[in-house]
């Protein structure tokens, strides 16, 4: 029997927009951002078919700090790191609901322009 579980995402894909850096009450550090990762097949009629899928990204502390200082729109990079869905009331009390990945590493794969 299984007693262990694993939650890791691997991501290879290009940033969608700056990251935006901030700092909570306590004056931590946090960083938001949206990859894009796509895929491409040959369709039945012998064209081509794409896919695009968006990640949010989320990083805390020096991680953030760096993605904040470091990345920008259209850049690739490597992500690692693990899902976690949270949800929210709004003021309307609708509940909303997000998957994002917890970042644990950023590898840019490019230079800055």
């Amino acid at each position: 029997m299984q007693t262990y579980s694993l939650n890791k995402v691997i991501l290879i894909g290009r940033l969608g927009a700056n990251p935006v850096g901030r700092y909570t009450k306590k004056g931590q550090s946090t960083c938001s951002f949206s990859i894009a990762t796509n895929e491409k097949w040959k369709n039945k009629k012998g064209g081509w078919s794409e896919h695009v899928e968006w990640h949010s990204i989320v990083a805390w502390g020096t991680l953030a700090d760096f993605a904040s200082s470091s990345l920008e729109k259209g850049q690739m990079v490597q992500i690692e790191g693990m899902l976690r869905t949270r949800s929210w009331e709004d003021s309307q009390k609708k509940t909303h609901k997000i998957t994002e990945i917890l970042c644990s590493q950023i590898v840019p794969l490019e230079n800055k322009e």
